[in-house]
């Protein structure tokens, strides 16, 4: 059901009420539906895509579209290459008198909340660890927006380690 590591976001089921927070962590669910640290994939497994779609209020679309809209996003943030992904329908509703976005399916829903990040200048703050093994999507919090690592404490450390003792190979 879903990828869930130490470094997921928790699933939060989709209201309809949208908040910048809400937007940030669809879209990272979303490109964090495959996990190279552990070989998973949720669009590979119905079963999980399902639950998935379900703990978010969401509904599917046709899975390949879902697969470019996917690689599309993670290439755009800083994943490997893959060519844009296919349009995807979004409508904007008055609602209460203000314009929303109202998406027919999970593609709509996550192009819609990355649409509205970008609009918020938010869009550069999400990345993809550059870590060969691991290439999690993660929101940069920092203020000058210069995290590197999903985690210190696995790969960032992982990678310093490395780091030092190629220094130290060299020092001998």
């Amino acid at each position: 059901m879903g990828v869930i590591s130490d470094r997921c976001n928790r699933y939060r089921a989709y209201s309809g009420v949208v908040t910048t927070d809400h937007d940030v962590e669809l879209v990272l669910d979303f490109l964090n539906t495959v996990d190279l640290d552990r070989g998973t994939d949720v669009l590979a497994d119905p079963l999980a895509w399902q639950a998935w779609l379900a703990d978010r209020g969401l509904t599917g679309g046709p899975l390949a579209r879902v697969r470019a809209v996917r690689a599309g996003l993670r290439a755009a943030v800083g994943g490997p290459p893959a060519p844009p992904p296919p349009p995807v329908e979004v409508r904007v509703e008055l609602v209460a008198g203000i314009p929303r976005f109202a998406a027919v399916d999970v593609t709509g829903a996550v192009l819609a909340a990355a649409s509205r990040l970008a609009v918020l200048d938010e869009w550069e703050r999400f990345k993809i660890c550059p870590a060969d093994d691991c290439q999690w999507a993660f929101f940069d919090r920092s203020r000058n927006r210069s995290r590197t690592w999903c985690s210190m404490r696995v790969c960032g450390n992982r990678e310093k380690a490395r780091a030092w003792r190629e220094r130290a190979k060299l020092s001998l």
